[in-house]
């Protein structure tokens, strides 16, 4: 999965024990509510951040992890982390490059070409009503 946006805050790295190490990361996404995303990059990836600024756009890789804590008086609890991979720059032009990767085809040869669709047109005459139609008699249409 990936989380793209513009970085709003990276914090220093916490030793949490003497053998693990995290740093955490606050992306704000582009959208129509943008969403405050904190991912937590651990031990060897923590250095990744240290290039990165707030204000930059950036597209995070992301995996989703969850883990069940029982409490000592037995109650089961679950928590939720955004684990950070791999960070990579932005592209701002993307859509610019996309457009210009496209194929260009050329022009489809005349009996290839779709013709704008005709309105449907009226039975030359109308049916007549049915003379025989008895509303309690059982017919096999599904409706």
């Amino acid at each position: 999965m990936e989380v793209t946006g513009k970085i709003r805050l990276i914090n220093p790295t916490q030793q949490v024990s003497a053998s693990f190490k995290k740093r955490e990361l606050v992306v704000t996404t582009d959208e129509q509510y943008p969403q405050h995303i904190m991912v937590e990059f651990t031990q060897d990836k923590t250095d990744m951040l240290d290039s990165y600024r707030p204000g930059e756009d950036v597209k995070v890789s992301i995996n989703l992890r969850g883990r069940e804590w029982v409490s000592p008086q037995g109650e089961t609890r679950y928590f939720n982390t955004i684990q950070g991979w791999r960070i990579e720059r932005a592209q701002a032009d993307a859509p610019q490059q996309y457009q210009q990767q496209q194929p260009q085809y050329q022009q489809a040869p005349p009996q290839y070409q779709q013709q704008a669709p005709q309105a449907p047109q009226a039975p030359a005459q109308p049916f007549a009503p049915a003379q025989n139609f008895n509303e309690q008699e059982h017919d096999d249409l599904p409706f």
